[in-house]
């Protein structure tokens, strides 16, 4: 008997425990169909030593946070008109998190994309994982939809390699349980399958080659891998990728990559504005391709939608021959992003991204946010333009119940009844 035993386990006829996939069988999110998903950073952390904010010339965000509900908030070095302190969250505090996902389910916000950065990946980085695990512990609290997305930015130009991304997945997976949570499970699926996104992938203006970092076989392994695999794959991508033109790398090894995957995530900031005239029916002609094109090859297609984009305070340090205006994409009270849900939908979107829901930086934060930030000579602030903090958060509520047909699409942005 024993010796039959050697035989079979050198032949490989005896399946072991570690072949069995390490996932959820069931999740309340089995698809990612008729969600509205935003993408969540959670950068905003509290330094070991000093203020968030010392000073003005430190400030390179466009937009200030409305701090009235935290739990706890940090001092900085900037003053409100009225001469008071500006506080801050930390994103690091499991009550930031909480509050966060709460809202989600207050205004009816599916839930988020976890960025996860190249540099975090690395085995050096993975202690610091607090607001991955209070969203996972959140997420499934507040039964919000959750999923990883990794960011290849901060991938070197030499010495790149996805390898890193498939030993960082093991350990989410075994460490993290990030596709089978304590408690409900809320990963979000695709096609029966835990999806994870690979985003910036085909952007010319990053440093590495898409041929030479082993991104087909970081794909391979999530798709195929026996026990971390068994997982969909959506792929982070220049608005203009399937034409190789504008904002994109002009090298078809793209479309390899993309009809390798199971959903294809154009990343459309700044690509489109409420300033030139008609822009409305080009993104609407841009979205009807690429779905065309999708179907054609069996793809899933998220379009990207989003309120705004301001970028000053940031540029003013990091670009100073090229200082951007406040507001350079403005917000119109909440209808340029109106227009692009609205549109989205009616070309036949079945799922929506929403650049970002804490993005203060870029200005296209749709978490609360106020009219009422830091003053000062060397800052300068994107506002509300008048409109509740909250006004974003109930807009993607109500762009999630029109894309699930529980109310009928308008293109008219709606308005909130009087409570």
């Amino acid at each position: 008997m024993r010796k039959l035993l050697l035989v079979l386990l050198a032949c490989g006829m005896i399946v072991t425990a570690y072949a069995v996939p390490k996932h959820a069988v069931q999740t309340k999110y089995p698809s990612y169909k008729g969600l509205v998903m935003a993408g969540y950073q959670g950068w905003f952390r509290l330094p070991q030593k000093g203020l968030m904010y010392p000073d003005e010339k430190s400030v390179r965000i466009d937009m200030w946070p409305d701090v009235s509900e935290y739990r706890q908030t940090y001092p900085t070095g900037l003053k409100h008109a009225d001469g008071s302190t500006a506080r801050f969250f930390s994103s690091s505090d499991a009550s930031t998190v909480d509050l966060h996902f709460r809202w989600m389910k207050e205004y009816g916000v599916d839930g988020v994309f976890m960025q996860r950065f190249y540099g975090a990946a690395s085995p050096k980085a993975r202690g610091r994982n607090q607001v991955l695990r209070h969203a996972l512990k959140a997420a499934s609290h507040y039964g919000r939809a959750i999923g990883v997305m990794y960011d290849l930015s901060g991938l070197p130009a030499r010495g790149g390699d996805c390898s890193v991304l498939i030993e960082d997945w093991k350990y989410l997976v075994d460490s993290l349980r990030v596709t089978n949570q304590e408690g409900e499970q809320t990963y979000v699926f695709y096609n029966g399958k835990p999806l994870v996104t690979i985003w910036g992938v085909g952007f010319p203006d990053r440093p590495y080659d898409i041929r030479n970092i082993g991104l087909e076989r970081f794909m391979d392994f999530l798709k195929n891998d026996p026990e971390y695999g068994g997982c969909s794959v959506m792929l982070g991508v220049p608005t203009f990728w399937r034409d190789l033109n504008s904002d994109c790398v002009h090298d078809p090894y793209l479309h390899t990559l993309i009809q390798q995957a199971d959903i294809v995530l154009p990343w459309m900031v700044q690509r489109f504005s409420p300033l030139l005239h008609n822009d409305m029916d080009r993104y609407r002609d841009v979205i009807l391709a690429d779905i065309a094109w999708c179907k054609e090859h069996g793809i899933g297609y998220v379009p990207c939608v989003t309120p705004g984009f301001s970028w000053h305070n940031l540029s003013r340090y990091e670009f100073p021959d090229d200082v951007k205006p406040v507001a350079s994409i403005p917000r119109q009270k909440g209808r340029f992003y109106w227009q692009q849900i609205a549109t989205a939908i009616n070309a036949g979107a079945t799922m929506l991204y929403v650049a970002m829901f804490d993005e203060v930086n870029e200005g296209t934060a749709i978490f609360k946010c106020t009219d009422n930030p830091p003053v000062g000579k060397e800052i300068e602030m994107a506002g509300m333009e008048g409109m509740p903090s909250d006004h974003y958060l109930w807009l993607t509520g109500e762009a999630a119940r029109m894309l699930r047909r529980e109310k009928p699409l308008t293109f008219q942005m709606p308005e909130r009844k009087a409570e």
